[in-house]
């Protein structure tokens, strides 16, 4: 089993994420005067942000790694802080913003973004090592809480309009449900990352059947969402 995931582990999660990022790319011009296109482009975007974030293995199969050992950027810990964590706030953010119909909440939703932005670039200034460190939490919980609001302010939102009573065909609710459960069920493996090395593949092969399982589930719903949702003037 462990040669198994060693061997196509990437493989098969490339493959859930390309059916997603060519899913949305089929349905572009459905969603192109809608919100929902911010899902399609942020698809493409996070199979680039994983494609080039496996860095460190390519250096190794092309038997070059001593090019990056020792350096800050031997692991790719900074590049999933900077551009998956940040990079999903920021699209939950920014669709939310969109689709938010309470002018409060909209207000809320900036500004909270705004704070979420600061704070992020001004640790990373101050801290700047610790975007290197693997047991480095404060930023990846700061892009939780971001997320937490924004989907809070969402569903609020909702809640408070007309659009409950079809809440369940917008394709703006399973985007936020997705996210929001996406980010529960794998949060906590970050305070775990210290652990993730060859030293311990077992560890390391579970990690991998456990986002494969919640990845596929992911971007299964958003591209059953792109598929079968309606399109919404926003």
């Amino acid at each position: 089993m462990q040669e198994f995931f060693k061997e196509y582990y990437a493989i098969f999660n490339y493959s859930i994420e390309t059916m997603a990022a060519v899913t949305g790319l089929f349905f572009l011009n459905k969603y192109k005067s809608t919100a929902a296109k911010y899902l399609i482009y942020f698809l493409v975007y996070a199979l680039l942000v994983d494609v080039i974030g496996r860095y460190p293995s390519y250096f190794k199969d092309l038997d070059k790694f001593d090019l990056i050992k020792g350096t800050l950027i031997e692991a790719n810990y900074w590049w999933y802080i900077i551009f998956w964590f940040a990079g999903l706030s920021s699209f939950i953010t920014l669709v939310n913003f969109k689709v938010i119909y309470n002018l409060g909440y909209k207000k809320a939703l900036k500004y909270c973004y705004y704070v979420y932005i600061v704070q992020f670039v001004l640790y990373g200034i101050f801290n700047f090592e610790s975007l290197f460190n693997p047991m480095e939490v404060f930023l990846k919980i700061s892009s939780i809480w971001m997320i937490f609001v924004a989907v809070f302010l969402y569903l609020l939102d909702i809640l408070q309009s007309f659009r409950i009573t079809y809440f369940y065909k917008s394709i703006y609710f399973y985007i936020n449900i997705a996210i929001l459960i996406w980010t529960l069920v794998t949060g906590p493996i970050m305070f775990y990352e210290v652990y993730f090395s060859t030293a311990d593949w077992n560890f390391v092969i579970l990690k991998w059947q456990f986002f494969l399982s919640v990845n596929f589930i992911f971007y299964l719903t958003l591209s059953l969402a792109l598929i079968y949702c309606k399109t919404e003037i926003k």
